[in-house]
C-alpha cells in the first residue's frame, strides 16, 4: 500500500481536486497536513471528461474541491463525474466542496418562462451522489433550501474583515452596491465599527445596472464597497463613479468571488480604486491580476470546516 493511501486510511478521509482550482485544494491539504488524493482527470479528444481514482477510497470520508467557476459548464460536469466515480468506488460519504457556486444568480423566476438553474444544479449534484455540500458566500442564501442534503454555508467575512482591520483606514464608511447586499454590508460595518451607506440601483438587463442614488453620507470619507461577486464590474464601476460624485475620498472594493468576466479588467483598470480585495475561491490568472488587486486565501476556513465535518464536531463558530 502506498504511503499516501496509508495516511488517508489512518485519518479515514481523503481530499481530491478537480481541475477548476487545484492550487486552493493544495493549500487546504497543506493546512490539514494531508496529501492530495491521486486521480486521473483528463478528457477525450471530443471533449468528454474521463475520471479514474488512482487509489482505494472504499469506506473513506471523501471531500472533492471544485468551484463551478468558468468554464462553468465544464467544471460542473467534471464535478458530477467525479462524484459518480467516488460513489461507485464505495466511498463512505462524499462532500462536494464548492467554494464558488455557479448559477447561483438564477435562483428564482424573475421573468416569464425562465428556469431556476441553481435548483437544477442542486438536483444534479444530489442525483450524482453527493451526501453533503460545503460552499462559501452563496449569492442567495435560500439556495441552501434547494438541497435535500446537508449544506454548510461559510462566509469569507473573517478573512476579509481581518485584512481590512489591518489596513486601519481612517474615517471609514462601508457601502452596499445594491439593496440586496445591505445585510452583508451592515455586518461588515458592525464588525469594523463604522458607518453604512447604500447605493440604490436598478438592473436594466443581464450584467447591466444603472445607479440611481445614494442613501447615506460619504462626503470627505474613505469608503469600502462590499459585495459577494465582482463579475463584469459594471455595478462596481458605476458605484465608484456615484461615490466620487458624492465626494468620497479613497475607495476600496472587496468581494469574496472575483469572477472578472468580459470587460471587467478593462473597467477596473480605469476605475479610481485604491485596492480591489478578493479571495481565492476562484483562481486568479496573471491576465486578471491587476497591480492594485489583493487576493486573500480562504484555505484555512475551508480546512477547518472539512476537519469539523469529518470529526463530526460543530463548525458553527465559522458561520460569522
Amino acid at each position: 500500500m502506498k504511503n499516501t493511501e496509508c495516511e488517508q486510511r489512518n485519518k479515514g478521509m481523503a481530499i481530491f481536486s478537480g481541475n477548476a482550482n487545484r492550487p486552493l485544494t493544495k493549500e487546504i491539504c497543506a493546512y490539514l497536513g494531508m496529501p492530495l488524493g491521486a486521480m486521473d482527470l483528463t478528457g477525450f479528444s471530443d471533449g468528454e471528461i474521463y475520471c479514474q481514482i488512482m487509489e482505494n477510497v472504499r469506506g473513506l470520508d471523501v471531500f472533492i474541491v471544485q468551484p463551478t467557476c468558468g468554464p462553468v459548464n465544464k467544471n460542473i460536469v467534471e464535478l458530477l463525474i467525479m462524484i459518480d466515480a467516488f460513489k461507485r468506488s464505495s466511498a463512505r460519504r462524499i462532500t462536494a466542496v464548492i467554494p464558488y457556486y455557479g448559477y447561483a444568480r438564477q435562483d428564482r423566476k424573475d421573468k416569464p418562462r425562465v428556469p431556476i438553474s441553481s435548483k437544477l444544479v442542486a438536483d444534479l449534484l444530489t442525483a450524482a451522489g453527493a451526501n453533503r455540500i460545503l460552499s462559501m458566500d452563496l449569492h442567495a442564501g435560500q439556495i441552501q433550501g434547494f438541497f435535500n442534503i446537508p449544506v454548510d454555508h461559510l462566509y469569507a467575512a473573517p478573512v476579509l474583515i481581518k485584512y481590512l482591520k489591518d489596513l486601519n483606514i481612517p474615517n471609514l464608511v462601508v457601502v452596499s452596491p445594491d439593496a440586496g447586499g445591505v445585510e452583508r454590508a451592515r455586518a461588515f460595518a458592525k464588525l469594523l465599527k463604522v458607518g453604512l451607506a447604500i447605493v440604490d440601483k436598478r438592473r436594466v438587463g443581464p450584467n447591466v445596472a444603472e445607479v440611481l442614488h445614494l442613501i447615506g453620507d460619504v462626503k470627505g470619507k474613505n469608503v469600502i464597497i462590499c459585495d459577494d461577486i465582482i463579475d463584469t464590474a459594471g455595478t462596481l464601476v458605476n458605484t465608484v463613479r456615484a461615490l466620487k460624485e458624492k465626494g468620497a475620498e479613497k475607495i476600496f472594493a472587496c468581494a469574496t468571488h472575483g469572477v472578472l468576466s468580459g470587460p471587467a479588467i478593462d473597467r477596473l483598470s480605469g476605475a479610481p480604486l485604491e485596492q480591489i480585495i478578493v479571495t481565492n475561491t476562484i483562481p486568479m490568472s496573471k491576465s486578471k491580476k491587476l497591480p492594485n488587486m489583493v487576493v486573500l486565501s480562504v484555505a484555512g476556513l475551508l480546512g477547518e470546516a472539512i476537519k469539523g465535518i469529518h470529526e463530526e464536531t460543530s463548525i458553527s463558530n465559522l458561520f460569522v
